[in-house]
């Protein structure tokens, strides 16, 4: 045996991985013992030496089967192999009711993440947190258990993606780094898949995650990064807002500038949504200009009329116009105006469970939003102690 033949024992997350490619999942579906430890070895550069000490066989063994002129067909043996390489053990014919299970679970995953997203777009993002968590661990157990495949693998980045972002509507500001954790494990994941929307919608959303964590300079990153990968113009207007946030919250006044003319020259072009619409580009606009010190323009384009909605606007984002309108009203010196427009906000962040919505309303100066402020206090510590509870 070389030193080359001497490798270490892959891990399972790591043999896990290893069967994403569309070329491995090809050789898995002929379900030949042989093809799949030969394309096993390719992919981890081993010797049948090496392959034979990791599964407690000879080497000749190892040739034996590869070349079809042995057959194994004993049932613990084939659960053996199939660990020890990382492949579900149904792939080497060994019934498993687990694996029925799973594969069961699979089939109902994808509604799962879909029903959650829409969970957390109409403000129940609590209720998509309880729906994808038991999702993820689960399918996180298996991972770790090397019993997975490229379908369940995608499952598992779309479930954490949804996972991060609806765990950045409902916890606090000093929690916001959990919901990034997630996001950025979705990102680590989805590079196994040679998708460019799935890896503009991951960066994308763990932008907006590092941004509401305070991360602005990575934020601005990933954005940007996103941008420049979005596969179509659709998936490229889905970042603008978000990048146009977190420039303005970075202080980058040209990149703020040009990402929202663009945002705005995009507005006819694509189907609009809960964050591609005027009323959000609104919003945005003004936090904007606040950001990058030009409170002055921000007063003035709070003055104009708003622009009607062209599409529903989810609840959460309604309580973030809310707050940012009325800080405007603050800084113009209405604070009859500012107390009316963030005691409404209050009400609804408090219905929706948006801690950090309310924590923006309580670092707010003005003895015009006193009460606002200590009523956004007092629902802070009741979402508090229900989190902790």
């Amino acid at each position: 045996m070389t030193n080359s033949d001497i490798r270490p024992t892959p891990t399972t997350r790591h043999a896990a991985w290893l069967w994403t490619t569309p070329e491995a999942q090809t050789v898995l579906a002929t379900r030949d013992l042989g093809s799949i430890l030969r394309t096993y070895r390719k992919m981890r550069s081993q010797s049948q030496t090496a392959t034979g000490a990791l599964l407690g066989y000879d080497k000749t063994y190892v040739s034996a089967i590869e070349l079809g002129k042995r057959r194994v067909t004993d049932v613990a043996s084939l659960r053996h192999i199939a660990e020890r390489i990382g492949v579900p053990p149904y792939v080497l014919g060994v019934t498993d009711i687990a694996d029925t299970d799973f594969r069961a679970m699979l089939q109902f995953g994808q509604s799962t993440v879909r029903l959650a997203e829409i969970a957390r777009q109409v403000g129940h993002a609590s209720e998509a947190v309880a729906e994808l968590w038991p999702l993820v661990a689960r399918l996180e157990a298996r991972t770790r258990d090397g019993y997975t495949e490229r379908e369940a693998l995608r499952l598992l980045a779309t479930a954490r993606l949804g996972l991060g972002t609806a765990l950045g509507n409902v916890l606090p500001e000093e929690r916001l780094a959990t919901a990034a954790h997630w996001t950025a494990k979705s990102l680590d994941a989805v590079t196994h898949f040679d998708d460019p929307a799935l890896t503009t919608t991951a960066l994308r959303m763990h932008g907006n995650e590092l941004r509401k964590a305070g991360l602005l300079g990575a934020a601005v990153n990933r954005l940007v990064r996103a941008a420049t990968l979005a596969p179509d113009r659709t998936s490229r207007a889905a970042v603008l807002p978000l990048l146009a946030r977190a420039a303005g919250a970075l202080g980058n006044a040209p990149l703020f500038d040009h990402t929202m003319r663009e945002a705005r020259a995009m507005l006819d072009e694509v189907e609009h949504t809960s964050l591609v619409n005027p009323v959000a580009l609104h919003e945005i606009q003004l936090r904007g200009l606040l950001g990058t010190g030009r409170a002055h323009l921000a007063i003035q384009r709070s003055e104009e009329a708003a622009p009607a909605p062209t599409t529903g606007v989810a609840p959460q984002w309604h309580v973030i116009q809310l707050i940012t309108t009325g800080k405007v009203r603050l800084l113009g010196g209405d604070e009859p105006g500012a107390r009316d427009l963030l005691t409404r906000a209050v009400t609804a962040a408090s219905a929706h469970r948006l801690p950090h919505q309310l924590q923006r309303i309580i670092r707010m100066n003005g003895p015009g939003i006193a009460g606002a402020k200590d009523e956004a206090q007092r629902s802070l510590s009741r979402l508090r102690t229900e989190m902790a509870a």
